[in-house]
């Protein structure tokens, strides 16, 4: 634990929101109503095999990985959780400091929480699926998610999964888009019966059923 850099989730988590509320509370309605009717097009295939990572982060800690669960409807995005949304993804970026597995434990990959203030690309995937859980969010919505970027290098990012469609939290852009909007190759992600169980993707189909006034 490095000092003067432990987080104070709450503290900061009500100072932040308070903010956000005020700032994004347009911009929320505005995409919520320009979104509607969008929806993940790509194709889910054959169960594939769950990254390292995630395997060692659950034999560490085996009760943030219990499955299997049972597959909710559809989540309705409201205007309140999206505004949960935007909530947690900017504190978690705008808290947490980007630090590699070598810098931080002298590995080449370990997944964790970024409890000490730092992390990678999958720390901050863990929080925020944490934090949300925390809030209410069923975790069959929260899928952790493998994708290769535009110089073709390995990142994670969360989807949330909604009647609105497919969303990506992602540390390297502030902003919560669409998949299909992203630039990145999808390769696998957690299923959502059992967050054990990994399967792959291909985003080859770009199509978004989306009202395109805005």
């Amino acid at each position: 634990m490095r000092d003067g850099h432990t987080v104070n989730y709450k503290f900061l988590t009500a100072k932040l929101g308070m903010v956000l509320v005020v700032a994004l509370a347009a911009s929320a309605i505005d995409v919520l109503t320009a979104l509607a009717g969008s929806e993940w097009r790509g194709d889910v295939f054959e169960v594939t095999q769950p990254p390292p990572g995630w395997v060692d982060f659950c034999a560490r800690q085996p009760s943030e990985c219990a499955g299997p669960t049972t597959v909710p409807g559809e989540l309705a995005l409201s205007w309140g959780a999206w505004m949960d949304l935007v909530r947690i993804n900017t504190w978690v970026n705008e808290t947490i400091k980007p630090l590699t597995d070598i810098e931080h434990w002298g590995v080449v990959d370990r997944w964790s929480y970024p409890d000490d203030g730092y992390g990678d690309c999958e720390d901050y995937v863990l929080l925020k699926r944490r934090m949300l859980i925390q809030s209410g969010w069923p975790r069959e919505a929260l899928l952790v998610t493998v994708v290769r970027n535009e110089k073709d290098e390995g990142h994670a990012v969360l989807t949330v999964t909604t009647d609105k469609g497919d969303y990506i939290l992602d540390n390297e852009n502030k902003n919560i888009l669409l998949w299909s909007e992203t630039r990145y190759q999808f390769v696998k992600r957690q299923s959502q019966a059992d967050p054990n169980v990994w399967v792959s993707l291909t985003n080859q189909q770009r199509t978004i059923a989306t009202a395109t006034s805005r």
